[in-house]
């Protein structure tokens, strides 16, 4: 990366550290309902997207952390999730054109299932120090376009009212560091903000400044 990320990456990172003490809030106030703990993974199954500050990121530390056959290693599972994901969003698109519920649509995609390549085969994170927001909160109750969602191992029961983690004013958030960012890398790209990038494909990308667009 030859653009300087780092202010960018500091007010995300004050971000991730929000999202951990709200994680550890709920696990104090309800902890036979959280049931994450080490080797449980069905969270690296999920099926969801980064955004573009989060996508950057995430390439940096994969980038700084690996190299060799190790990087080779999570590369290829990369390449195979990538595969899959497109699949998986192409008879999405196909099924709404042809007139499917949106929310069912979603619903359905809530269910299917990809292994992220930074899932190793002891059953834990490569990446964990610098996982997702999404990772951190995922076995606590969230509510998206007011809509709830839990882990469906977590102890949290269908019907009853628990303090939900709003996330579309976390991806707001997201989003705006997103827009000053893509705001100051004077880029040709000027909707880049708007991207939303599965895991294995921002393992895949590297923003250099061809990439990014940024203008001579």
């Amino acid at each position: 990366m030859e653009f300087d990320f780092s202010p960018y990456f500091k007010e995300y990172e004050e971000l991730v550290k929000l999202a951990d003490d709200v994680f550890a809030r709920v696990l104090s106030n309800y902890p036979l309902c959280v049931k994450c703990k080490t080797g449980c993974s069905d969270c690296c199954n999920a099926l969801f997207d980064l955004t573009f500050i989060e996508s950057c990121y995430i390439s940096s530390k994969f980038s700084e952390k690996f190299s060799g056959k190790d990087k080779d290693d999570i590369i290829e599972r990369a390449n195979s999730a990538d595969r899959k994901i497109c699949k998986i969003k192409k008879e999405a698109y196909k099924k709404l054109k042809n007139g499917t519920n949106e929310v069912r649509l979603l619903g359905e995609m809530a269910l299917e299932r990809v292994r992220c390549p930074l899932l190793n085969q002891t059953k834990t994170c490569d990446l964990y120090e610098h996982r997702p927001i999404t990772c951190r909160l995922y076995g606590i109750p969230t509510s998206i376009n007011n809509m709830g969602h839990t882990c469906n191992r977590s102890g949290f029961n269908e019907g009853e009212s628990y303090p939900a983690v709003n996330m579309d004013k976390i991806n707001q958030k997201l989003y705006n560091i997103s827009s000053k960012l893509v705001d100051n890398l004077n880029t040709k790209y000027i909707k880049m903000a708007d991207m939303l990038i599965p895991v294995s494909m921002a393992i895949l990308t590297d923003f250099d400044k061809s990439y990014l667009g940024i203008k001579d």
